[in-house]
């Protein structure tokens, strides 16, 4: 008997064994694949009162090609970049008339698909 039940219990602690694997495998591909893709990094220019800035100038950097992307902003001071791949990290900053924002960064760690981003001038 007590070999039977040594038996028994060595079988099911090997069946959760298993059952943690086959679980973790299918839980790591999901984690990786969050961060594949591309985003979207919305936002507003503000002046240092926190009014809209139409018309400004806004940056967007790939770090590693060192690529940029501009986009003016609306009369809303709002802006707009589509296709940002999330695998990379980016620099975002504002000009307009002598003036510039703190540049931002979007990571390459950030797993948002819409990234908002207020950028202030100064």
């Amino acid at each position: 008997m007590r070999v039977r039940a040594r038996l028994a219990t060595g079988a099911a602690i090997a069946a959760l064994a298993l059952g943690v694997c086959v679980l973790m495998s299918r839980v790591e591909p999901i984690a990786e694949a969050q961060n594949l893709g591309q985003r979207a990094v919305n936002g507003t220019v503000v002046d240092g009162d926190s009014a809209a800035v139409p018309g400004a100038t806004v940056f967007l950097q790939d770090e590693k090609t060192k690529s940029i992307r501009s986009y003016t902003t609306t009369k809303e001071g709002r802006f707009r970049f589509t296709q940002v791949n999330m695998p990379e990290d980016y620099d975002l900053w504002a000009e307009k008339e002598g003036k510039k924002s703190a540049t931002k960064t979007i990571s390459s760690w950030d797993t948002r698909k819409e990234v908002e981003v207020e950028l202030k001038l100064k």
